[in-house]
């Protein structure tokens, strides 16, 4: 198998790294991010993983700009309480489906009922997510942390671009990390599921985000001139509840350790708001952020070769053929 077929490109991708990014994304970490005052009356902002960590900020904040809410939560006791929450705080509809999204079926209903939905979505954000210390493979036998990230935002984007383009005007927003660095010379095409490989979290973690990005080279291609875009951001190194579902181990660490040299998840939340809202990025389209700065992601996510074989692939992982 060629280095093209499986996705990893070592010599391609070593001559194309560049210190100068590397120091960028350094400085980059360092900034706040740009602040969207603009209200954001009656528009509907579609918001999956809400009913915690960023997400659940990022939904507090539109809230508070009027904005409705559609959340799709995991959890109905949960996304009960959060509609209580915010329809008693903010005086708009907070509204939610229920869809596991490590679910193959659940992410096709899902998506399914946006499709239907007469209301124009304004903004669609990816905000589930997960993040495992040992390797997990879902009912429908894919790796779980590829299914939440990846899959499941590609089966949307896929069967929302028709709703989308008709309206004419739509912002999708992907809760990407600087992780997608940790997978540095390229997928595993042929191992994508993590059959063949010794697992790790972290190498699982940038895989499923460095395959976000290479879809977004398409699907920002397709809505080309559409008045859709598609961006993905870095939410800055702040406390989330990613991690939740590892052991013990790990929990403790990321409560002791990690977590105390986080900032607050706040920023992110005004960094995802910024991206929906401000007129100053609403051409922008099929770019990486870093929190508001833009910035080059490394040269993997940039490979449109590559992007269109993880494209066909994931027609065919995720049952759209």
């Amino acid at each position: 198998m060629t280095e093209k077929q499986n996705g990893r490109r070592f010599r391609k991708y070593f001559k194309e790294y560049k210190w100068s990014n590397v120091f960028a994304m350094i400085k980059n970490n360092r900034k706040t991010p740009e602040f969207c005052h603009d209200d954001f009356e009656n528009k509907l902002v579609v918001i999956t993983g809400a009913t915690s960590g960023i997400g659940y900020l990022v939904a507090k904040k539109y809230a508070s700009k009027g904005a409705s809410l559609l959340c799709v939560n995991r959890n109905k006791e949960k996304s009960e309480i959060l509609k209580q929450e915010i329809e008693s705080e903010f005086k708009v509809p907070c509204n939610y489906f229920l869809a596991d999204l490590s679910c193959m079926h659940d992410t096709h209903e899902v998506a399914d009922k946006l499709v239907h939905l007469e209301q124009p979505i304004d903004v669609l954000i990816h905000n589930a997510g997960v993040y495992l210390t040992r390797h997990e493979l879902t009912h429908d036998g894919i790796e779980k942390v590829l299914m939440v990230h990846y899959l499941s935002s590609f089966i949307m984007n896929y069967k929302l671009r028709t709703k989308l383009k008709l309206q004419k005007k739509s912002r999708i927003i992907i809760v990407n990390s600087e992780g997608h660095r940790f997978a540095a010379w390229g997928l595993r095409l042929d191992d994508l599921n993590w059959i063949k490989r010794r697992y790790s979290g972290l190498k699982s973690y940038g895989s499923a985000k460095l395959a976000q990005l290479l879809s977004m080279l398409i699907f920002a291609e397709d809505f080309k001139d559409s008045g859709v875009t598609i961006n993905a951001m870095h939410p800055g190194a702040v406390k989330s509840e990613t991690g939740k579902d590892n052991g013990k181990l790990y929990r403790w660490y990321k409560k002791n350790i990690l977590d105390r040299m986080l900032k607050p998840a706040s920023i992110s939340a005004e960094a995802i708001y910024y991206l929906g809202v401000s007129k100053d990025i609403e051409t922008i389209n099929g770019k990486f952020f870093n929190l508001t700065t833009l910035e080059e992601p490394a040269p993997p996510a940039l490979d449109v070769e590559i992007a269109k074989l993880l494209w066909n692939i994931s027609l065919k992982m995720g049952k759209l053929n």
